[in-house]
């Protein structure tokens, strides 16, 4: 997750499906349980600030 993009929405916190992200103070969204990411994309797709970047597996 790019800090600089993120404008502390939410959306990623209450769209994943695993709970892979929490809110932190100020609503800022922290990556807690990566490996619970099913890569689903539903976060990727609906950040309106294009701050979430997936990473590719070999």
């Amino acid at each position: 997750m790019d800090e600089k993009l993120c404008k502390k929405c939410g959306i990623c916190v209450s769209l994943c499906p695993t709970r892979v992200f929490t809110a932190g103070p100020g609503n800022e969204p922290r990556v807690t349980n990566p490996r619970k990411c099913t890569r689903c994309n539903l976060c990727f797709f609906r950040c309106p600030d294009f701050a979430i970047q997936l990473e590719v597996n070999p």
